[in-house]
């Protein structure tokens, strides 16, 4: 019998914070049995570099991470595919290829306001609740 890893996709509009946050901690949480990958609706031009330092402090490096297009990823299958914005899961009520899918909405910190530490303490708490709620969920 093969113990093969499951796979799961994380999803959000422009796939620059959020869903490369939940991406890179679940492969490095969980990448013994998960499979992860992320991709937005209208993907960015480059990940939040907010983003880069946040997942930095807990050892994370996502430096070179690129958003992907959900459509880029082809008819690829995956056993949950996990929406993370609340505009993401009303423009794309249902990823294809996803045997399971559910809803995580966090705030985006891209929408954060103040000096630099500041906005940095914003991508910190939603990079924590994060982490929090998807190693739950993939911990079921």
């Amino acid at each position: 019998m093969t113990n093969r890893k499951r796979r799961v996709l994380f999803v959000c509009t422009g796939n620059t914070c959020r869903s490369q946050m939940a991406e890179a901690i679940a492969r490095h949480e969980r990448g013994a049995a998960w499979e992860a990958f992320s991709a937005g609706t209208i993907p960015g031009e480059r990940v939040n570099p907010l983003a880069v330092r946040a997942m930095r402090e807990i050892g994370i490096d996502i430096s070179q991470a690129q958003p992907k297009s959900v459509a880029a990823l082809g008819a690829q299958a995956f056993d949950l595919a996990i929406t993370l914005c609340d505009s993401t899961a009303e423009l794309c009520p249902r990823v294809d290829g996803a045997a399971r899918q559910l809803h995580l909405g966090f705030p985006d910190p891209a929408e954060a306001r103040g000096n630099d530490a500041e906005r940095l303490a914003v991508y910190r708490a939603v990079r924590d609740a994060i982490r929090a709620q998807i190693i739950a969920v993939l911990d079921e």
